[in-house]
């Protein structure tokens, strides 16, 4: 068998130690299910986005809030983010209005708490496997020189049974080991790039959310105000009668 064929990628994982092959094994599982959660949420942050603005744009074109309500209530399990926030919030706004004795305080709190807890909850739903791919991109590397030291390790113990040492001895054993650096390499670094890519495109969409919640309290609270403005005048007019 000459150098080359030594060297080469499929004979350097063949010829490797059990534990060296054990470790390029668990960093190619690892990196499977670590591109499976890429491409997944990359479809799942992509229809996020597209849906939000879709209903931001329904939303800002002036249409009932009623009818959007009823729109969102209907499509609930095929909604986007935003359009669930908004049903929770209106929807609690809604109840608190008719049950007698609320304050206009304690309806805009509900509304407000109703709409943050589901705003949480699509917030998990988006950041779902990120720690994973994090995880893959920081631990990754290590688990690859781990086997690079050990390749090396078992490299110079056997150079101890050779009288003379050279680079034909050598090599093999080397390449071998850091093939596992190889892989963690390629294993991380896609990770990486995915994990900032992600989080960089939910924090767009967290702050769309939480802008999205501060208009939509204002506009309930000027809804809310303006029956009370009319009793309000109404009863100072009777009163300068």
């Amino acid at each position: 068998m000459n150098v080359s064929q030594d060297l080469s990628l499929i004979s350097l994982i063949g010829n490797a130690s059990v534990l060296v092959q054990l470790v390029l094994a668990l960093l190619l599982v690892v990196s499977m299910i670590s591109w499976w959660f890429i491409f997944r949420k990359m479809f799942v942050v992509r229809d996020a986005m597209r849906r939000t603005d879709q209903f931001e744009r329904s939303f800002w074109s002036g249409a009932d809030l009623g009818t959007l309500y009823q729109a969102a209530a209907g499509a609930r399990h095929n909604a986007g983010s935003m359009e669930r926030i908004f049903e929770s919030g209106f929807r609690e706004f809604v109840k608190l209005r008719k049950q007698s004795g609320t304050s206009l305080g304690m309806i805009m709190d509900g509304t407000r708490r109703a709409m943050r807890a589901t705003y949480q909850r699509e917030l998990d739903h988006l950041e779902a496997h990120l720690s994973f791919l994090a995880t893959v991109g920081s631990v990754s590397p290590y688990v690859g020189l781990f086997g690079t030291v050990w390749g090396i390790m078992n490299a110079f113990r056997g150079l101890a049974n050779v009288g003379q040492a050279t680079l034909a001895h050598v090599a093999p054993g080397i390449a071998e080991a850091l093939v596992a650096t190889a892989m963690g390499l390629f294993a991380a670094i896609p990770a990486v790039i995915a994990f900032n890519h992600f989080v960089r495109h939910i924090e767009r969409l967290s702050t769309r959310f939480d802008s999205f919640m501060e208009e939509f309290s204002n506009i309930l609270q000027r809804q809310a105000n303006a029956p009370q403005q009319a009793a309000t005048g109404q009863h100072a007019a009777l009163n300068s009668n």
